[in-house]
């Protein structure tokens, strides 16, 4: 076409799309003993996802005991129930812990099971000061164990097919990645999590500022500029509006969080390359397919699984299998930094009302 003002788009083939290992990872033979530390709601998640993969957590320890006895009940009856986090420490046949605690007590937990030849999984985010988080990465290293963290939208189908895709090269060069997410966050009235300021930015977007990491695989982000605000009449004390502006050496992402949006839930996640794009939209952390568009033409990929519990297992799985093939898993505490700094970073800027340089 000699012009294009009203934007209309060439006809293209229908293609079939390509297949990507995007399942959830899993070690091939390697079957350690799990231990739990943290034995709150969301570890219902993890356990559903380790007891489908058939691996088994043999032992739970929680600060509230009930609520270890509860999970130990519901998923491993047979598993024991510790009486203190040393105790946990000292079982000789557990070689993984699941450390699913809050930010505040996970570092001295992270170094504990570290100093006692343990591999860990840290929950998300993995520390709140990047200096700690370099110390704990030393600490693993020097010791000769494994530390990941539970970034477990990594594994969402949706992502995961993305990111498989990327790898493969067949988008070219990333240059831009758009993201929106419209959805009602509202439910978190009155529990802790009102009390979070940045509950967006922090507690929620923290997957998506991880997404952006990994979709720009050869480059850390050079700078952030953020902004939050309240949605009109809101019912909780978290502005629940959002966006960020991500600057690469060559590209930029763009997100866009509306946690008050009660009507027509939905996420949508564009990336463009230098020889294609990936599109994806749908429900909010349930998107069903993934579109791959090149000049070969327009290709489907529809999606088997879900985030919940497929993130859970995938950010395990990945875990094992790195302890299993002796390297650094995908979601390693070290690369994990960086999804940290930009997630910082836009709360700084949003703070400070300007653009944060990482």
């Amino acid at each position: 076409m000699s012009d294009n003002y009203d934007l209309k788009a060439a006809a293209g083939n229908i293609v079939s799309a390509p297949d990507l290992p995007y399942a959830p990872p899993a070690p091939v033979s390697y079957r350690p003993k799990i231990g739990l530390i943290g034995c709150g709601g969301i570890t219902e998640h993890h356990l559903k996802a380790y007891r489908a993969a058939g691996w088994e957590v043999a032992a739970f320890f929680d600060t509230h005991a009930p609520s270890a006895v509860k999970r130990r009940d519901e998923f491993y009856p047979h598993a024991a129930v510790c009486g203190n986090v040393e105790e946990m420490m000292a079982l000789p046949d557990i070689e993984v812990l699941d450390i699913a605690t809050h930010p505040g007590a996970r570092i001295s937990l992270i170094e504990q099971a570290i100093r006692a030849g343990k591999h860990v999984l840290s929950q998300k985010p993995f520390v709140t000061d990047l200096a700690e988080g370099r110390r704990l990465v030393s600490l693993a290293d020097a010791a000769g164990v494994k530390l990941a963290v539970n970034q477990n939208g990594r594994w969402a189908p949706y992502f995961s097919y993305m990111r498989h895709a990327i790898r493969a090269g067949l988008i070219g060069e990333t240059g831009s990645v758009n993201i929106s997410i419209h959805w009602d966050h509202t439910w978190t009235q009155g529990t802790a999590f009102e009390n979070i300021h940045h509950l967006v930015l922090y507690d929620f977007a923290i997957h998506w500022f991880d997404a952006v990491c990994s979709f720009f695989p050869s480059a850390a982000a050079q700078s952030v500029h953020a902004t939050i605000a309240r949605f009109p009449g809101q019912p909780i004390k978290p502005p629940l509006l959002a966006s960020a502006l991500v600057t690469y050496p060559q590209g930029i992402a763009t997100l866009g969080f509306n946690g008050c949006g009660r009507f027509g839930p939905q996420e949508t996640c564009t990336v463009a390359g230098t020889k294609g794009t990936l599109r994806a939209s749908g429900g909010v952390c349930a998107i069903p397919a993934v579109e791959l568009i090149t000049g070969d033409g327009a290709a489907r990929a529809e999606l088997s699984g879900s985030w919940f519990p497929d993130g859970f297992r995938g950010a395990m799985g990945e875990l094992l299998r790195a302890i299993e093939e002796d390297r650094e898993p995908e979601n390693s505490a070290a690369g994990n930094l960086r999804s940290l700094a930009l997630c910082f970073g836009a709360m700084k800027s949003a703070d400070e009302g300007r653009t944060v340089i990482l």
